[in-house]
């Protein structure tokens, strides 16, 4: 796979040796000569450019690409990159980094971004996964058909602790992709049976996050006569 990365400071070097590493050809554009450091990714093509000018885009071969990486430090930059990428050279797939999160309701597919990641979110994410049990935390954002990847760790006390994954009626346009448990990551089966603990990565449509985090992090209905019986 092809991969070009706008942008050559320490993001997109960063991305750019993780690619290298699992064998994909990958060119690093940047307009500033400082930042062209050939010696820190050798593997990698380089190119001096401006990568919102359409010739340097030529230069680059970008209709070649099956991914491009807008990693600058500017959104302005990264939107452009984008759309041109779209629109211009119909590049499959398209990944912008923002940098301002006042600015992530730009980053979609209006300006040619599939995925976009935010720095910010992803770290308060982690904080957020890390103290977090039964609550609902938005992982990943994607673009196309409207839909986020979240996070549940699956309170001990759930209603769902010890019933099978084929039994459990999800809400709609959301699907549980990955259980990680203890050190393992499993496939979900029909018949693997949830544990509490589990943490449950989901690809979930933002409206129905409420309704999942709600089913998830119910209590069992035993507890919830107990308390209406003390509060009477």
């Amino acid at each position: 796979m092809r991969v070009a990365i706008a942008g050559a400071g320490a993001v997109g070097r960063s991305v750019a040796g993780e690619l290298l590493e699992n064998g994909h050809e990958v060119l690093l554009v940047d307009k500033a000569p400082t930042a062209i450091s050939v010696e820190r990714v050798p593997q990698a093509e380089w190119l001096l450019a401006d990568a919102c000018e359409i010739t340097s885009l030529d230069e680059a071969a970008l209709e070649r690409c099956q991914v491009v990486i807008a990693a600058t430090g500017d959104d302005k930059a990264n939107l452009v990159v984008s759309l041109l990428a779209k629109t211009e050279y119909g590049v499959p797939r398209v990944v912008s980094r923002v940098n301002n999160p006042r600015n992530e309701w730009l980053f979609n597919e209006s300006w040619g971004v599939d995925v976009a990641v935010s720095t910010p979110r992803l770290m308060s994410a982690l904080v957020e996964e890390a103290v977090s049990v039964g609550d609902l935390v938005r992982l990943l954002r994607f673009s196309q058909g409207d839909a986020n990847l979240v996070e549940v760790t699956l309170p001990q006390e759930s209603t769902l602790a010890g019933v099978r994954v084929g039994e459990v009626v999800w809400p709609q346009d959301t699907s549980l992709v990955t259980v990680i448990r203890g050190t393992r990551v499993l496939t979900p089966d029909p018949d693997d049976v949830l544990e509490g603990g589990d943490e449950l990565l989901f690809v979930a449509a933002p409206d129905r996050e409420e309704q999942l985090e709600q089913l998830l992090s119910a209590r069992p209905q035993r507890e919830d006569r107990e308390a209406g019986e003390e509060d009477v």
